[in-house]
């Protein structure tokens, strides 16, 4: 088209190109319009009354045309994405393993157990039980929707049975006069309405109320984070360290505050993360004479020991001040390892260590910005530094996963650490005052959350925390679902063994009554118990009961208001996810099942509670940022032992390698228990669009996808 005029006096003659729109759906036939005229968009106010009508309506055809041929080009996505869909769970379904198999991946994952008893025998029991009881639900809601089918044909729906039935249940001469259907039908709605609904309901209604509580307390946490925000409050340290390596070759003003700082990185069978993890500690900036790394290294994999002590060794020729420990008896895990290390000799000569997992690349300026603050204040035990994550666009489950933790660091860390000045320790990217470690009782091994027992057992001493939200330490998020939920069991059963140890100490501490009812209510119960337990209990098993317990009601706003408000908030703190936000809310509800089940093997100290398995890292920046850095400018990294570029290319396409063959075997596992509570609330769904509640169906229905996917291992999809 020709480049509009300005000229509103001229008269154009042009009428503007034709356009010509092709659907892509065969049905539909090719459609030919006009396009618009440099009239149609130019308007002068001489011809806008007169000829205004007509061009809109002409401009509203095309525009609706378009919209009609996007429309259709989105329905025909939709086919094609469903039956994908459905061709993936059919090669699942024929070639997978479910999760009751043995785990014969190999090294993909390490478990040990903390106490070395026999109880494989017994896990296995307690999964069984579980599985059964979530079976005898789906058997019991797959006979009534049958049931209820046969009713609605034969007419005996019954919108309000208290009116209709309870006034004559009690007569002696109550009969219908019908067939054995009927009379059976009359006797069922007789039962739930005398004996089912009323203890169903006093469930529902104790969930309710928990659930109310619980979202009080996220939205003080809310109110909490947005007041910080709004005042502007931060931790301030009362002195500022400046270290010009350059300049001073390394040696500082005696005014300037460098105490000693061991600095510890425990790892097992990380080959995927190592190098990165010791690069990024060994450039920490901070002079070299006050600063000792411990690389303790649990490996069972003697390749994996070698590639450790290997790279140690190039550091060590590099001038850096790092040693290589590995144990020969590896009992208690991670919180054994720490322990061990902690007896060595030389570590009275540090006030301060710094824990990093192995898969955490610290910047080289994070001891400048925590160690400080333990500057003339003795009452600090603990500074803690946010997680920010190198994968969290890696597909659907990592976004989720990033938005979950965006509001544990954003709000509750950060508000907790503020307020009360204690929260729960994060097990790494944290520094610690080596003598409230000494006072609180060090490392212990009874639990498998032993950086929660530690930080529950320095703030019962009287030691506080500083939780710093503006500095950051980056790390890898799981990104499959087997690897999401071993973590997750462990994050939920740990809670509730600690609570039954503790519970003694905390009643008998000195600490205020006030942090003594925070500490049991809040921090355990509300938050490590009661929620778990009244999202699996209310959405999974209450809900879909209530379709066919009609007298059991729960309100809609129970169902969609307040879940959709609480996602709502917890999605602030990562507002780019906002697009994430439902399936967010599913997906929360959807892992509910993984959680009361690790809440209740560490509540009652089952088998299950013991197990620790590492979490699976894949190393997906390490390789390519060495060579990135190597490339850009060498002599900016201070002290790295140069890579062998050729050795790092043929470990990076082995890597590649075995992640694809990694990917193979995750897609082909298959979860029972997500798979039946996926069929239960389907059934569940069926039965509520019977007696159309629309709001009931809809959760259903979505919340029942969300299962399947999980179950299936969808959720672990590749995010284009």
């Amino acid at each position: 088209m020709a480049p509009p005029t300005f000229q509103w006096w001229e008269k154009e003659s042009h009428r503007g190109t034709p356009v010509i729109v092709k659907m892509e759906n065969p049905n539909y036939s090719m459609v030919e319009i006009e396009g618009p005229s440099e009239e149609d968009v130019f308007l002068t106010p001489n011809n806008r009354n007169a000829k205004g009508r007509g061009k809109n309506a002409k401009q509203l055809t095309w525009v609706l045309l378009l919209k009609a041929h996007k429309a259709v080009g989105c329905l025909t996505s939709i086919g094609s994405t469903t039956f994908n869909l459905f061709s993936a769970i059919k090669r699942r379904l024929h070639s997978g393993r479910t999760d009751s198999e043995e785990d014969d991946d190999g090294n993909d994952d390490h478990t040990q157990e903390i106490h070395h008893n026999d109880n494989a025998n017994e896990n296995q029991t307690v999964k069984s039980r579980f599985y059964s009881l979530i079976k005898l639900f789906l058997w019991f809601s797959v006979v009534l929707l049958g049931f209820e089918i046969a009713a609605y044909f034969n007419g005996w729906q019954f919108e309000s049975p208290y009116l209709n039935f309870q006034q004559h249940f009690h007569l002696p001469s109550f009969e219908f006069e019908g067939g054995l259907f009927d009379f059976v039908y009359s006797r069922w709605v007789f039962v739930r309405v005398e004996y089912l609904a009323p203890p169903l309901q006093f469930l529902a209604n104790a969930c309710i109320v928990l659930f109310l509580i619980q979202s009080v307390d996220r939205l003080v946490l809310c109110l909490g984070c947005f007041w910080i925000k709004f005042k502007k409050i931060k931790p301030i340290p009362k002195g500022e360290i400046v270290l010009d390596v350059e300049s001073s070759g390394g040696s500082t003003d005696k005014t300037d505050y460098f105490p000693m700082v061991l600095v510890q990185i425990p790892m097992c069978n990380e080959k995927e993360v190592y190098q990165q993890s010791i690069g990024a500690v060994c450039n920490l900036d901070w002079p070299k004479s006050n600063m000792l790394i411990q690389v303790l290294d649990d490996s069972d994999d003697p390749i994996t020991q070698l590639l450790i002590k290997e790279e140690v060794q190039k550091w060590q020729q590099e001038g850096a001040h790092i040693v290589y420990r590995h144990r020969v008896l590896r009992d208690g895990y991670k919180a054994g390892n720490l322990k061990s290390a902690m007896n060595c000799s030389y570590v009275k000569d540090y006030e301060f260590v710094v824990i990093f997992d192995a898969d955490f690349q610290p910047n080289p300026d994070f001891l400048m910005k925590t160690v400080p603050h333990f500057k003339d204040n003795d009452e600090i035990a603990l500074v803690q530094a946010r997680w920010s994550f190198v994968n969290k666009d890696e597909n659907l489950l990592t976004r989720l996963q990033y938005i979950n933790l965006s509001f544990h660091f954003e709000v509750e860390q950060q508000v907790n650490g503020i307020f009360l000045n204690f929260f729960g320790f994060n097990g790494t990217a944290g520094v610690w005052r080596i003598k409230a470690l000494e006072e609180s009782g060090g490392w212990l091994e009874r639990t498998t959350v032993e950086d929660m027992d530690i930080a529950v057992r320095a703030h019962l001493h009287g030691w506080k925390f500083v939780f710093l939200n503006d500095v950051e330490c980056q790390c890898e998020l799981p990104e499959s679902y087997e690897a999401y939920r071993k973590q997750q069991h462990r994050w939920h059963s740990g809670p509730m063994q600690l609570f039954r140890l503790c519970l003694p100490d905390i009643i008998r501490s000195k600490i205020s009554v006030g942090k003594k009812a925070n500490m049991i209510f809040l921090f355990f119960l509300l938050r490590k118990l009661i929620l778990p337990f009244y999202s699996f209990t209310l959405f999974c098993i209450i809900l879909p009961m209530t379709m066919f317990i009609p007298e059991a009601e729960l309100p809609p706003w129970v169902v969609c208001y307040i879940p959709a408000t609480m996602s709502f908030l917890n999605i602030l703190p990562a507002p780019k996810s906002f697009p994430f936000i439902v399936p967010y809310l599913l997906f929360e509800n959807t892992m509910s099942v993984t959680k009361f089940n690790a809440m209740i093997s560490g509540l009652f100290q089952l088998g299950s509670a013991y197990e620790w398995v590492v979490t699976k890292k894949s190393g997906r920046s390490s390789e390519g940022d060495l060579v990135s850095l190597v490339e850009k400018d060498p002599k900016h990294i201070r002290g790295v032992s140069v890579p062998n570029l050729d050795e790092m290319e043929k470990e990076e396409i082995r890597q590649k390698q075995q992640r694809v063959s990694e990917k193979k075997k995750k897609h082909n596992r298959i979860y029972t228990k997500e798979l039946a509570l996926a069929f239960l609330l389907l059934t569940a769904s069926a039965r509520s669009l019977l007696s159309a509640q629309g709001i009931h169906f809809y959760f259903l229905l979505f919340q029942g996808i969300s299962f399947l996917m999980v179950g299936l291992d969808l959720i672990g999809e590749q995010v284009e």
